[in-house]
């Protein structure tokens, strides 16, 4: 096996990694400012890496056109890698608001987004995946 055919495996270990930091991030309760800018931060690398491990395991499977985090997310959709396309779209697009942490309400409503809508599906891509690799 090269390299190149674990990467995604590599990949995977640095996922589950980033998303254990932003499962215990979001056991706080009340975060304040300094923790929410800490939660959104866990879950910009929790997204980065999860896009770079579905285009990494696609490479490996031979697809090709996933450079880019969109292209990817519709390329795992189609090829049945995820599911609930249209909310990790909706992630992507949110993922936006991350740069505006110094702004308490954005914070809060992305805090809030993180919570309630992303970290499930993102604790889905790590189920998947972990399954692939047992």
């Amino acid at each position: 096996m090269s390299q190149e055919d674990i990467r995604w495996e590599q990949r995977l270990q640095n996922y589950n990694k980033a998303l254990g930091h932003l499962s215990q991030a979001l056991h706080i309760e009340a975060p304040d400012m300094v923790q929410k800018a800490g939660i959104i931060q866990f879950f910009e690398m929790s997204f980065e890496l999860g896009w770079n491990l579905l285009k990494d395991f696609m490479e490996a499977q031979g697809l090709q056109d996933v450079k880019s985090p969109r292209s990817a997310l519709k390329k795992a959709y189609e090829s049945g890698l995820i599911s609930h396309g249209h909310v990790w779209m909706e992630l992507l697009a949110d993922r936006n608001l991350s740069s505006h942490t110094y702004d308490e309400q954005k914070a809060t409503e992305l805090e809030g987004l993180i919570r309630r809508k992303y970290f499930p599906l993102l604790e889905a891509l790590q189920r998947d995946f972990n399954a692939k690799t047992s």
